[in-house]
């Protein structure tokens, strides 16, 4: 920054504390204060990162490709440049929250503009791709891939909260090397900021993972809805859906275009996880067809039990210290394997000598 103000960037970390997830304007202090954002997209998550920062005093700037969301950017109070190299000049952190398929390129073109100690970080719902793109632009000492697990059906700057994201798990992938100081301070600030629960994952490992969790869900959901639309009695079935149909379409009304892009940006590991899904549903049409209530009743069980394991985790503290200077392949193999075994971070320490990790553990059912 040109005021003299030292910024945490990968060369110079700063002191990073835990946080709690954040209400109101509770407004940025300690290594943040100063320091100036820039968000590339400003659809419903990149939106949503935009307003939390505004409402937190950061200095942040956003851009979007369609004029008409820039200026409704402005009319929300934030400084929207109409050329994505004004918004991104200058500044210590750079979330790129445009279409999936855009990122690899986004990211090219905001590291040509950026200085070499300016953070840069994604939130798409996929992170091999743009990790191997980061890789082969050597930008991996400063691009942390990362993935909010947060949205709505709903998309746009319109539908964006500075709530939306508060207390989420925020998946982020560290690299061993020079990498790591980014990771430690992007974790600390995501925390502070955001409340974030920092989930450690590799690139492979976050997108088999979201396959479950996110995107097969979203299969399920358009096949649900889509035989709904289909049918003959498709008034009839609205006209009595209830919990059971809302909560398991939800997800169905989300854009289209985004859907496509998610699953096509994760085809493989999705189509493997459908195979294991297509298995327990072939298991379950059968016990139907042979009347078979004890096999029923045992695979809602086993259903049942991850759905309790959801809603009722409890956690035990994980805390780990690790030299400052030290075998950053040591510290990312932790990293990886707490987020592997359900774990999160809940802050983030650097010091002159040692960086420590509060983190949480889930309990073994």
């Amino acid at each position: 920054m040109t005021d003299g103000t030292t910024v945490p960037t990968p060369d110079a970390p700063a002191t990073t504390s835990t946080g709690s997830p954040t209400q109101g304007r509770r407004e940025a202090d300690g290594p943040y204060a100063r320091l100036r954002v820039a968000v590339v997209g400003t659809g419903l998550i990149g939106g949503s990162v935009l307003l939390r920062l505004r409402d937190a005093g950061l200095d942040v700037t956003g851009w979007d490709p369609d004029p008409v969301t820039r200026e409704r950017t402005r009319a929300r109070g934030v400084s929207a440049p109409d050329a994505v190299e004004e918004a991104v000049s200058g500044r210590d952190l750079v979330f790129l929250c445009g279409p999936l398929p855009t990122l690899a390129r986004t990211l090219a073109q905001v590291a040509e503009v950026t200085a070499p100690g300016c953070v840069l970080t994604d939130v798409g719902s996929t992170k091999a791709e743009v990790a191997e793109a980061a890789d082969r632009l050597g930008l991996t000492d400063r691009f942390v891939p990362g993935h909010p697990m947060a949205g709505a059906e709903s998309a746009g700057l319109a539908a964006a909260s500075p709530s939306l994201l508060a207390g989420a798990a925020w998946v982020l992938c560290p690299s061993p090397g020079a990498a790591t100081l980014a990771f430690r301070w992007l974790a600390g600030f995501l925390v502070e900021l955001f409340g974030a629960r920092v989930v450690p994952m590799s690139p492979p490992a976050h997108d088999s993972v979201a396959a479950l969790a996110s995107h097969v869900p979203h299969l399920l959901a358009g096949a649900l809805a889509g035989a709904t639309q289909r049918s003959p009695l498709r008034d009839a079935v609205l006209a009595l859906a209830a919990g059971s149909f809302s909560d398991g379409t939800r997800v169905a009304g989300t854009p289209a275009e985004r859907t496509a892009n998610m699953l096509l940006g994760n085809r493989e590991r999705v189509l493997d996880e459908l195979a294991e899904v297509r298995v327990l549903l072939d298991e379950l049409a059968d016990a139907l067809r042979a009347g078979d209530a004890t096999g029923l009743t045992a695979r809602y069980a086993q259903a049942g039990a991850a759905r309790s394991a959801l809603r009722g985790r409890r956690f035990v503290p994980a805390d780990r210290e690790f030299p400052a200077g030290g075998d950053h392949a040591v510290e990312v193999a932790w990293l990886r394997e707490l987020g592997d075994a359900g774990g999160h971070l809940t802050g983030c320490r650097v010091g002159p000598d040692v960086v420590s990790y509060p983190a949480l553990l889930p309990l073994a059912d």
